[in-house]
């Protein structure tokens, strides 16, 4: 299948439009549909996905725009691909909003949109490049340029994305893997021992899991693991299932959680013994997953990282990310600077105290970009140590907080740390005393202090002040995406497995999102808020309404 591009989106004698009556003709233009055909429609950049199809000429692809115009518009009016194909047969918005009124026959059929996901997920495992990203990204930035939006005023916010699976208990893992790999092996052919064959056998799992009173269950793990030796053997002689995942997450298992010991034997690894917690096999239906305690919460999957940048009237999610829920948020933070260029004078980014760190400020300012955490992390220092005075490349301390220079200093590169020696003198009668807590030696006093340190003193002072007073309530706006993510897009309820299909989808749920930004920003502008509010009934999102619509 060739690449080609839509560029033939003009009015034909044929276009459906025609048919409409005036008053028809007015409410299309009044809906949600003339805002994505308008805006987001003409945003999609085709080229991007060129590379999903041969160069060689041959049957020409579904137009591009069009799908991903329509996954976008499933996400946004929370429908299912038969739904949404359904939708553009029969309903002028659907078809107008994706330019496709002019088609004798709707281009997409029921195989397209699973096709076309298929192929971007095999280009990314194949080249590691996320083509659904690089889409969303490059819409946001035209759509933002519309809403007046510039990336001087951005802030960070992360959430956690449950996978859709079941946390199970380590009988159900073990149980589970095994009787997989079984079923792969009856299917090929390969004999299954007598004492092994229950695996495949009707209701087996509750027999094993719930009905086996006489053994406890770490009696009953036992059995599953030597079960599971003896079929890893059964494989191992034959050279017939390396290349399944079954056998694969069957020796994953068996090396996180258990371990052979001195005598030859396995056994059960005990708890402290397991290495890597967060990250072992939770569940084979979706071995990426990972697990993490946050916030005091169980959160078993993944995480999304939004960069919001907000405008005058409007905000929109300009950037994303989403990996599993053991990368730390500082990392999020970290890689968003690598990739950018140099901002505007006055530019700022605004997150809470997880993105913080020395790295990243050093990052967020070789680009112009000032970074403000908003909480703080960690064992808060002194706030005498703001006014040390430090050498440049942060090593030596020049100056305590009273003024006084020490003797001699040497830097410490193993605890990053300036170790400074002062006068006795200086010391006793210094009203800091009891803060310091400096160490007083025969002949003088010695004083170990860092240069990390003094930052967080400077950085609690500062969220002292009127101004991260203001950048804290800036801040505070971005947790509405999370919520929206969650009760309008439903993004725990990911309808697949795996990082890069469970990430395919939250990029489209994320570029619904800005969707209904648009239609927000829209709407605002012909009710603004210099209208009374009793003057006209309260608004409803008309993407709202016909999602609402389609629920009944």
């Amino acid at each position: 299948m060739s690449f080609v591009k839509n560029d033939n989106q003009q009015l034909t004698v044929l276009d459906s439009t025609f048919n409409l009556t005036e008053r028809e003709k007015r409410m299309l233009e009044k809906s949600w549909a003339k805002t994505f055909a308008d805006k987001v429609f003409p945003a999609i950049d085709e080229n991007i996905f060129s590379v999903l199809y041969s160069e060689k000429a041959s049957r020409p692809n579904t137009p591009v725009n069009v799908i991903v115009g329509a996954l976008i518009l499933k996400e946004a009016l929370n429908v299912t691909d038969d739904e949404i194909v359904e939708a553009m047969a029969f309903d002028i918005r659907y078809q107008y909003a994706l330019h496709t009124t002019s088609f004798e026959e709707q281009p997409i059929s029921d195989r397209t949109l699973s096709r076309f996901r298929a192929r971007v997920l095999s280009y990314e495992t194949e080249h590691d490049v996320d083509l659904i990203h690089e889409c969303v990204v490059k819409m946001a930035k035209e759509i933002s340029d519309f809403m007046d939006i510039t990336p001087d005023k951005q802030r960070m916010d992360s959430l956690m994305v449950a996978a859709n699976i079941r946390n199970l208990s380590l009988l159900e893992l073990f149980y589970t893997c095994v009787a997989n790999l079984c079923k792969i092996m009856d299917e090929r052919g390969t004999k299954i021992p007598d004492e092994q064959h229950h695996y495949i056998e009707k209701d087996d799992y509750n027999k094993c899991i719930y009905h086996k009173r006489d053994m406890d269950a770490t009696e009953r793990n036992v059995v599953v693991m030597k079960d599971a030796d003896i079929l890893i053997k059964i494989c191992d002689s034959t050279g017939d299932f390396d290349d399944t995942s079954e056998y694969q997450l069957l020796i994953r298992l068996l090396k996180e959680r258990t371990i052979i010991d001195d005598g030859g034997s396995r056994r059960l690894r005990q708890k402290e013994e397991v290495e890597n917690p967060s990250e072992v096999l939770l569940n084979p239906s979706d071995p990426e997953a990972t697990f993490r305690y946050k916030a005091g919460g169980k959160h078993l999957g993944y995480v999304g990282n939004v960069v919001e940048a907000v405008g005058e009237k409007s905000s929109l999610v300009i950037d994303y990310d989403y990996q599993q829920n053991t990368y730390a948020d500082n990392q999020f933070m970290k890689d968003y600077l690598n990739e950018k260029k140099d901002f505007s004078d006055g530019s700022f980014i605004v997150a809470d105290g997880a993105y913080s760190g020395e790295e990243n400020s050093r990052l967020a300012s070789e680009h112009n970009l000032k970074l403000v955490t908003t909480n703080f992390t960690g064992r808060k220092p002194d706030e005498i140590y703001a006014d040390f005075v430090f050498t440049d490349d942060g090593k030596y301390l020049i100056k305590c907080k009273n003024n006084c220079v020490p003797e001699d200093c040497i830097y410490d590169p193993g605890n990053d740390r300036s170790v400074a020696y002062f006068r006795i003198s200086d010391c006793e009668g210094c009203p800091y005393k009891e803060r310091c807590q400096p160490r007083f030696l025969k002949t003088r006093v010695r004083k170990e202090v860092s240069w990390k340190s003094v930052g967080r003193a400077k950085q609690l002072q500062y969220m002292q002040t009127e101004e991260f007073s203001e950048y804290a309530k800036f801040r505070n706006g971005v947790e509405a995406i999370p919520s929206l993510l969650r009760r309008r897009y439903h993004v725990d309820k990911i309808p697949v497995h795996g990082k890069k299909r469970t990430r395919l989808f939250f990029g489209f749920k994320i570029a619904a999102l800005d969707f209904q930004k648009l239609l927000d920003y829209k709407k605002a502008l012909y009710f603004p808020k210099s209208w009374s509010i009793e003057s006209r009934r309260p608004a409803r999102s008309p993407i709202s309404f016909v999602a609402e619509r389609n629920r009944l």
